[in-house]
């Protein structure tokens, strides 16, 4: 099996920042090969959004509330992803999760991380 464990959530103040990081482990995550990985939020009583996506040759795509302010990095040999989040607003506010794709078409999730922006 694979998880993806996620780190760096938290309180922060509007125009403050975050670095949120996710790592691949488990007991078959050596014979895995990522394809892409990612990160999505949901905020209440709104849909999951993709924000940001890195493959596996380091291209990086990013949706529109997260190009400028986000930025996606990764590590494809040690199965990692970051996000840093920079100029955060009280929208940002929202459970942040790490998605993965494998080669093979398998798709991971991480548990969430909340991130609150309010002064």
């Amino acid at each position: 099996q694979v998880q993806l464990v996620e780190s760096g959530g938290g309180l922060v103040q509007p125009g403050g920042s975050l670095r949120l990081s996710c790592t691949a482990s488990g007991r078959t995550v050596r014979r895995v090969t990522i394809y892409a990985m990612g990160w999505y939020r949901q905020a209440p009583g709104k849909q999951r959004e993709l924000l940001a996506r890195i493959d596996r040759s380091s291209s990086a795509s990013y949706a529109d509330s997260a190009k400028g302010r986000f930025s996606i990095s990764g590590d494809n040999a040690k199965k990692m992803v970051s996000l840093q989040m920079n100029s955060l607003k009280p929208e940002d506010t929202a459970i942040y999760y790490c998605n993965a794709v494998t080669l093979d078409g398998y798709t991971y999730w991480g548990q969430g991380t909340q991130v609150t922006v309010s002064s």
